[in-house]
């Protein structure tokens, strides 16, 4: 799906830089060209990236009991 119009980005894009990395609006504006023109995609790019990286930044308890033992 179309995220920004005006830019060409999709949903998948989207989620691919947040895979990449990218972990703010601004730097997915940057990378991508989302919400640089007219900025009505932002706050739908913005949830996306949220969730996307939600997906991507899951702690890991069991690495934090091995540097503790």
């Amino acid at each position: 799906m179309y995220v920004c119009i005006c830019n060409g980005v999709t949903d998948h894009q989207i989620r691919e830089a947040a895979s990449n990395g990218v972990s703010t609006v601004a730097e997915l504006t940057m990378r991508t060209g989302c919400g640089a023109t007219c900025g009505s995609c932002l706050d739908m790019a913005g949830d996306l990236l949220a969730k996307a990286r939600a997906t991507y930044d899951l702690p890991l308890p069991v690495l934090g009991l091995a540097q503790v033992a």
